[in-house]
């Protein structure tokens, strides 16, 4: 049964819930500014500095079912509250091997891999320990799209962060990363009543067996859903490395200027997770035309990115791109939320969440290796993929 909560508690409890995917973003996205920087100090390739992204996803993509099993069969907090302390310890071994180590690169890279693995039992089990804790189903899809209003924001604010934070040190965000942890941390353990999953015993084996039923079952939207997460985070990834890259090389764009250009469209993606959170309630047919159109605008912006190379173009496109993509994302989170058993909901979410990690971990080297040719490429492949999401929500996302 889930827990009556006060009025206040909600409060507390959705302002704790939303502090962890805004450290996980800044945790990741605020690197993404800096990364030219990093390729300067480190004497690293632009492919090399992708991997100091990538390297935090992929670990996760494997994990992340894994701590959805854990989160199901002994309580979310169990799961969350370790994973954000092994968040932080990452980002403590990334920043001292930058510090003292005078070839840094491979350490680096072990600390965003622990990073990874605290990440794949923090932001993935947010979404069904919504579900747990919110009897209203309205009351679910608004918190959801609180959360990745949160998600949002932390990408508004990790260009400005990481480059006022690099501004003083190079290696100072990756000192920030437990910092932020601790304070999550706190706010769980304390503002977090319910803990979920407690009373189910379920083995492995068999907890397997009830998921591939459910896929069995649901599979047909739910793989749909999948892989438009995947698509739209491969989308917002690599646009979001291609502009910081062109910004800073082409243009002169550097520091605190830069990251403020960079929010300005990541603003537009907030503002519409928020709003959309807010008026799709728990209508799933709103939600499956919602996450339509939000993908056709993001296909479409991507489609004309060729046109010109201006910087403020290319950040009016990134504008509509980023709307179109926090217009799904709230959408997609509801689909599976409101739609799965609690039983099973831990793992089948953290399916979800494993691959919109795959597509943030492909986004950056992949643009890397085609920003050698021509942009006419990079703008064909996003198109082509914002297509396939497109094709794949109308066709069989069926409410």
């Amino acid at each position: 049964m889930k827990q009556q909560l006060t009025e206040q508690e909600k409060r507390w409890a959705v302002i704790s819930l939303a502090s962890i995917p805004l450290i996980m973003t800044l945790g990741n996205s605020m690197l993404i500014p800096i990364l030219p920087v990093m390729e300067q100090e480190l004497g690293i390739s632009k492919l090399q500095s992708s991997y100091i992204i990538t390297s935090y996803s992929v670990i996760a993509i494997f994990l992340i079912p894994v701590a959805g099993f854990l989160s199901d069969r002994f309580g979310r907090k169990k799961v969350i509250i370790p994973a954000l302390i092994i968040t932080g310890a990452g980002g403590l071994v990334a920043g001292l091997a930058s510090q003292m180590m005078a070839n840094p690169f491979l350490v680096i890279l072990a600390g965003r891999i622990l990073q990874g693995i605290g990440s794949s039992g923090a932001f993935p089990i947010v979404l069904p320990l919504v579900g747990d804790m919110f009897k209203d189903d309205k009351e679910a899809s608004t918190t959801l799209g609180i959360i990745e209003t949160s998600n949002t924001v932390g990408k508004v604010l990790s260009p400005i962060l990481g480059a006022a934070l690099a501004a003083l040190i190079w290696y100072i965000p990756f000192y920030s990363i437990p910092v932020f942890c601790a304070a999550s941390v706190l706010l769980v353990a304390f503002m977090i009543k319910n803990k979920g999953g407690e009373e189910n015993q379920t083995k492995f084996k068999e907890y397997l067996g009830l998921a591939k039923d459910i896929l069995k079952e649901h599979g047909r939207w739910l793989f749909a859903v999948f892989i438009i997460g995947a698509i739209l985070m491969f989308i917002l990834f690599g646009f979001l490395f291609y502009l910081s890259s062109i910004l800073e090389e082409q243009y002169d764009y550097e520091g605190i200027w830069k990251g403020i250009l960079l929010a300005v469209p990541l603003l537009a993606l907030s503002i519409a997770s928020f709003i959309t959170g807010r008026k799709i309630k728990d209508n799933l047919n709103v939600m499956k035309w919602v996450t339509f159109i939000g993908i056709i605008l993001t296909g479409a912006s991507v489609a004309v990115i060729p046109f010109t190379d201006h910087p403020f173009y290319l950040l009016a496109i990134f504008l509509v791109c980023g709307t179109g993509i926090g217009m799904a994302l709230p959408c997609l989170d509801a689909l599976i939320t409101e739609s799965l058993e609690k039983s099973v909901r831990g793992v089948i979410t953290s399916i979800y969440s494993a691959m919109r990690f795959i597509g943030v971990a492909a986004g950056p080297p992949v643009i890397a290796i085609m920003m050698k040719g021509n942009i006419s490429w990079i703008a064909s492949l996003l198109a082509a993929f914002a297509l396939i999401a497109g094709f794949l929500g109308y066709r069989n996302i069926k409410p």
